[in-house]
């Protein structure tokens, strides 16, 4: 009698377990239906802001969003073996490429449009998620991109301040775990796809910066170093900044085995979700949140402890059941619904549904 109430028990959390997969796909194809009919212009194959053209400061959408709905796109492509999700992305980010001296990078709004500044995080974004592309297709245009981005990145580098990223070109002010965490990132991919020492001993140089100046004994990063204010850390903490960081732990661990960097991950996990997690929602930042899904993902496929899936499982529920717009399916607490913030919950939605 004990081994098939054992048994029943089983099979009810694995059906249950089928449900929420199912709906999370559903989630996910429902906010991308979404931002196809609200956020994309097929005429110029741009995105916009937000749904509320009369709020937005320009015709089409910051760099930011796309950096959010590639890796979105990604994510579903990834759920949806077969489908195409990514091109249209790709043909966006494209009009923000910009082949200027001294590498070419994409710019940060659309470049017909006028010329602006390269962020050097903004850029990194798009290479994470090319390689990943990269790793399910092998398609190799994916990782032609990651190793240009990579060239653009190392030009923010220098030893002010001991070493690391500045945020954006031009701009000597500020070194942030924004421009420096997903920059490990990529260099880890790039050392997978191909397996160059260089990328490896740049992931550990930055690595080892960011844990110097930028780490809070608590589990979380701080926002930055400001080297033109004697070094001034800036210690606001993000869900995503430590969703970086925890990730490239549970992939340096995975590269070298060594069990420092999985005891660093589970700290990391633990003390981010014991200062994010409230009421069972994380903070407002849809996009941030799934920055830090990326790490309990990577840290739930190494040691299958599924107390942080859980958590975003539940605050991904209550976003859609509190915050989506019953009519157009965008969500958000303001009436104008911003790109970014659909993309990051299409990723969470996606990811959810693949675990």
């Amino acid at each position: 009698m004990g081994r098939r109430i054992v048994r029943i028990t089983f099979w009810c959390l694995l059906s249950a377990g089928s449900v929420f997969a199912q709906s999370n796909k559903q989630k996910a194809e429902m906010l991308q239906q979404a931002v196809n009919k609200y956020l994309y212009e097929r005429k110029t194959g741009l995105y916009i802001q937000t749904s509320d053209r009369t709020k937005n400061h320009n015709p089409h959408a910051d760099l930011w969003g796309l950096c959010g709905l590639i890796q979105a796109t990604n994510e579903m492509e990834r759920i949806h073996p077969g489908k195409t999700y990514m091109a249209p992305v790709v043909g966006a980010i494209n009009q923000y490429y910009d082949a200027i001296p001294p590498a070419p990078g994409y710019a940060s709004y659309v470049v017909k449009e006028r010329r602006e500044d390269r962020y050097y995080d903004d850029n990194q974004w798009i290479g994470i998620a090319y390689l990943d592309a990269y790793a399910r297709t092998r398609k190799k245009w994916y990782l032609d991109k990651g190793e240009e981005i990579y060239r653009f990145m190392m030009t923010g580098y220098d030893t002010v301040s001991g070493g690391g990223l500045y945020w954006k070109e031009r701009d000597i002010t500020t070194k942030n775990t924004c421009s420096n965490g997903p920059a490990i990132l990529l260099a880890l991919q790039l050392y997978d796809a191909v397996h160059k020492q260089t990328y490896l001993d740049t992931a550990l140089l930055l690595y080892n910066w960011v844990n110097r100046y930028l780490r809070d004994e608590d589990g979380v990063y701080w926002d930055a170093i400001k080297p033109a204010e004697n070094n001034r850390i800036d210690s606001a903490a993000y869900t995503y900044n430590a969703g970086v960081m925890l990730e490239a732990n549970v992939k340096l661990y995975r590269i070298t085995k060594h069990t420092q960097y999985l005891k660093e991950a589970r700290h990391i996990a633990e003390g981010s979700y014991r200062r994010f997690f409230r009421n069972g929602r994380f903070p407002s930042s849809y996009w941030f949140n799934a920055v830090l899904l990326r790490g309990y993902e990577a840290l739930y496929k190494t040691d299958n402890n599924p107390k942080y899936i859980r958590a975003m499982q539940e605050y991904a529920d209550k976003v859609w059941e509190q915050d989506r717009n019953s009519s157009s399916n965008l969500l958000g607490n303001r009436p104008e619904k911003e790109l970014l913030g659909q993309a990051g919950m299409m990723e969470i939605y996606a990811r959810l549904a693949g675990i």
